[in-house]
């Protein structure tokens, strides 16, 4: 799947100090961002975290983290899978509607303030 150029870019943009991949496994596309850090609280305070824009496992994007991540509130992680030859785990988080990469991305990252 293809994606606005400038949306990639500002994805891009919002993570100046990571080298994000794009990647894709069985047609779905992810975006690898490493070494992602977290608001004070965090634990860890940096993971690697797997984007996935598009609809999976009854979201309509996804994001997975390398870790679980201890933060203010409790997360439910549901999500426990290997993508990419990796293990990732992600956190129940249901958005209401998609709008661009880097919006759906960060309204997902909130439950972690």
């Amino acid at each position: 799947m293809n994606f606005p150029e400038e949306q990639v870019n500002e994805l891009k943009n919002s993570f100046p100090d990571n080298e994000i991949q794009k990647c894709e496994e069985a047609g779905i596309v992810y975006f690898l961002i490493p070494a992602v850090t977290f608001p004070e609280g965090c634990v860890p305070n940096a993971v690697d975290l797997l984007y996935c824009p598009t609809p999976r496992d009854g979201y309509i994007a996804r994001l997975f983290f390398s870790e679980k991540v201890t933060a203010k509130q409790n997360l439910n992680w549901n999500g426990d899978t290997v993508i990419l030859g990796r293990r990732w785990f992600a956190y129940s988080w249901r958005i209401d509607e998609k709008t661009t990469l880097v919006n759906t991305l960060f309204v997902i990252l909130r439950a972690l303030k």
